[in-house]
């Protein structure tokens, strides 16, 4: 069943938006060396509930943890721990939080120190394969649309594109119809209508596609251990340009990535 949001809700969708932007940036400032998981989990709590919001992943399904950080090989859904971010490592931050009734939900990998060119490489792809599904995202264009500009984004490069986890509807739910893949194969010809609000969100590994789920039951990992990168934004389509509702991009991720020391 597709939500077709109205005025009113899509401008509460706003808020909720930014206010998830607000919070990843806050974080990807705070991510360094010696910032543990908890640290970074414990702050985005604290923040969602100074803005008068909730968590929504705290609970959902039975986690416990306002944040999903998946570092390096993990893809996504890896749990908080007091684990410390070392020189080198990639971090996937996944959050989302509800507020008045309405979900808002992003993700950023965040590098930490000085990362590999290949790291770099794999996240300015995937970042650029966001974009292009969002480009694609407009009324009367398909599902199929945003996956084929995503996984045509990343091909050149021979990365895995992951199949398991797909972009989502949002609204008053955290995950709404319709399922969005990320490869062409996957995708329907289901049409986008203005006012529906989406989550575009592209796993990309840089070896082979395959992922496992840990014992933990959540953290998904590469079945090669390569390094994987995570990006999503929530928006709503229009009748013209889509409108990204959790918008980061003013951190500059490109220019972050290509000024990163080799």
């Amino acid at each position: 069943m597709l939500h077709v949001k109205s005025k009113r809700e899509l401008d509460i969708m706003r808020k909720s938006g930014k206010l998830v932007a607000e919070v990843l940036k806050e974080l990807f400032r705070m991510a360094a060396p010696g910032v543990t998981l908890e640290d970074l989990d414990r702050h985005a709590e604290k923040m969602t509930l100074a803005f008068g919001a909730k968590p929504a992943f705290k609970g959902y399904m039975g986690y416990r943890h306002s944040l999903c950080t998946s570092v390096n090989e993990q893809v996504v859904h890896g749990i908080p721990s007091g684990r410390k971010l070392v020189d080198g490592d990639i971090v996937g931050l996944d959050f989302g939080l509800v507020y008045e009734g309405f979900y808002g939900d992003s993700a950023i990998t965040v590098p930490i120190g000085k990362v590999s060119d290949e790291a770099k490489t794999l996240m300015k792809a995937t970042v650029d394969s966001l974009y292009a599904g969002i480009a694609a995202a407009r009324a009367g264009n398909t599902l199929k649309d945003i996956a084929r500009a995503v996984e045509g984004t990343v091909k050149p490069f021979g990365y895995g594109v992951v199949r398991e986890f797909v972009g989502h509807g949002i609204g008053e739910k955290l995950h709404e119809d319709p399922q969005i893949p990320n490869y062409e194969a996957g995708a329907s010809n289901l049409k986008l209508r203005a006012g529906m609000t989406i989550c575009i969100e592209p796993m990309i590994n840089l070896g082979g596609s395959g992922v496992r789920v840990l014992e933990d039951k959540w953290t998904a990992v590469t079945k090669d251990g390569k390094l994987s990168a995570h990006f999503e934004h929530s928006l709503a389509i229009t009748d013209g340009e889509p409108e990204v509702l959790t918008e980061w991009e003013d951190l500059g991720f490109r220019k972050v990535l290509e000024g990163l020391p080799s």
